[in-house]
Parts: C-alpha cells; structure tokens; sequence
C-alpha cells in the first residue's frame, strides 16, 4: 500500500522538473496540482517565473492542464488568464478527474506526467491509473486549508514507514 506513494520522481519545484529529458522519453502531456505546487495555496496569479515555465512546457510540445481540488473561482481565476485547461472539485486522488484531464490532451497515461505536492492526492491518484509521478515541495504549508494539514500527518507516517523498508533514501527536505 505504501509503494503507492512513491512518486518515480521528487523535485524543490516544478522548474527543476527535466521537461526535455521526459519529452524524448515519450511523455506528452502534464496534469499538475495548482495549491502549493505551482503557486502557495492563497496566491491568486501566477508568479512572472511561472507564466516563463508555462511557456517553456509549451515549446518543449508537452499540453497541460491544472487538476485541483480547490472550487471552480480559485482555479479559474487562476488558470483563465494564462489560457490553460483546468478541472476543479476534482476529488483527487479518484480516477475519474485524471481520466477526464488525459482524454482532454487526447492521451494515454502512459504519455501523461502527474505533478503534485501531496502523497495523498496527487501521487497516489496518478499511480492508480500509471501516470508518471512528480512530487515537488510544497510552496507555503502555512497557507494550507485543514484537510491537507490532515494529509500532510499522514504523509509522515507514509515517509517513516516508506524509510523503515528503504524505500525512501534521503531525509524529508523542508520547505519554510
């Protein structure tokens, strides 16, 4: 059960995510949490840096869409004016909003990469269907609704436990 939240690979953030490398090894498409994964979970816009990373996502060939299960007003105020493709009340981590995001971008999920803060939600929801999983450091825990604070205790029972079986190697990195 653990194993299911392992994501295949952990980054400080999406800009260290290698977009290139992952284009030559097939994968076409991105579906990426919005709340402390892109920007912290009370920022409204995105920051300069991040539109430049949306525009790289875009010539590197990879199509994208936000996956959130924030409301309908926090995530199209947010996606809307960078012209990008969202799914809110998503309910992740069920099948369903994934399914829906891949068949948007006309995809499997064998070409389709999932990127998120959460073990809980975005990891395990993209490991069910096979997706290629990226899990980044939260951007402000501190703006965090009580749900993901929830979540988040029980990450660290998941982390200790993944680390007894030595499945996770390095120490948890903090993100203030």
């Amino acid at each position: 059960m653990f194993e299911m939240l392992m994501p295949k690979i952990r980054v400080n953030t999406v800009f260290d995510i290698d977009l290139e490398g992952l284009y030559a090894q097939g994968y076409r498409g991105i579906i990426t949490d919005l709340d402390n994964t892109l920007v912290g979970a009370k920022a409204p816009n995105a920051t300069p840096e991040l539109v430049a990373w949306f525009e790289k996502v875009k010539q590197a060939g990879f199509k994208l869409v936000i996956v959130s299960n924030n409301n309908m007003d926090r995530v199209s105020v947010f996606a809307t004016p960078l012209d990008i493709e969202f799914i809110h009340a998503a309910r992740k981590p069920s099948n369903s909003s994934f399914r829906r995001a891949i068949r948007m971008m006309g995809l499997t999920p064998e070409e389709t990469i999932m990127v998120g803060d959460q073990m809980l939600t975005d990891v395990l929801g993209g490991n069910r269907l096979g997706l290629h999983t990226v899990l980044v450091l939260p951007i402000s825990i501190h703006d965090e609704g009580v749900m993901t604070r929830f979540n988040r205790r029980l990450e660290r029972i998941a982390l200790t436990r993944l680390r007894k079986k030595g499945l996770w190697l390095e120490e948890e990195k903090k993100n203030d």
